[in-house]
């Protein structure tokens, strides 16, 4: 490898030991074997580079998750499977997830890097919803990508705070699936029960008529 892919190999090592606060271009250099006039040379900043660091993670974790899935698409049991997955990889995830995290605090201090990953956060969606649904991303719509995709998105960053902050006490995919199951059936009789009873109100005003 040249001095532009050792650095961007030892910044990922940095990233995943300390993240972005802690890691100092020495911390980089020491990482990769190459000098400190490399950095500026080849990505103009610690911080751009950095932000390459984290990108290719992150790509480089999308491209190794390929759970086992089960189950029709949409159904209890694919749900279950998909989020099987991504526990069952949550070390490798990690330094990942942590450094989203540490992004997502300081997304002020690292305006560049934040724009790069909402820029990335639609193609997330789609992969997200293609998983769970089995529908092919290219036959997804913008409402599916919004709605469908937006809730497998936030639940997946709920999973990784919990983790990150409690592994002993995360929630399981199992009790994810279960919790799911019962949220939505409490809906669903929620909305029956509307609808009945403005039915009932309905027959109440023909019958004064």
């Amino acid at each position: 490898m040249g001095h532009r892919e050792d650095l961007l190999e030892g910044a990922k090592k940095c990233l995943a030991e300390k993240g972005f606060a802690r890691t100092t271009a020495r911390d980089i250099v020491n990482a990769s074997g190459a000098n400190l006039a490399s950095i500026g040379y080849h990505y103009g900043s610690k911080d751009a580079l950095l932000s390459q660091a984290f990108v290719s993670m992150a790509e480089e974790w999308g491209d190794s998750f390929t759970p086992d899935v089960t189950g029709e698409g949409g159904s209890l049991e694919r749900f279950r499977s998909v989020w099987d997955g991504m526990i069952g990889q949550r070390e490798q995830a990690a330094p990942m997830w942590a450094a989203s995290m540490e992004i997502a605090m300081n997304r002020d201090r690292l305006p560049e890097l934040r724009e790069r990953v909402v820029s990335s956060e639609g193609e997330g969606r789609k992969g997200l919803t293609e998983l769970f649904t089995g529908i092919p991303e290219e036959q997804l719509d913008e409402r599916d990508v919004r709605t469908l995709g937006g809730l497998y998105q936030v639940l997946a960053a709920g999973m990784m705070v919990q983790w990150l902050y409690d592994s002993e006490n995360a929630v399981t995919a199992e009790e994810l699936t279960e919790g799911m199951r019962r949220a939505a059936q409490m809906m669903v009789n929620g909305q029956d029960a509307g609808a009945e009873a403005g039915a009932g109100a309905g027959a109440g005003a023909d019958a004064s008529a």
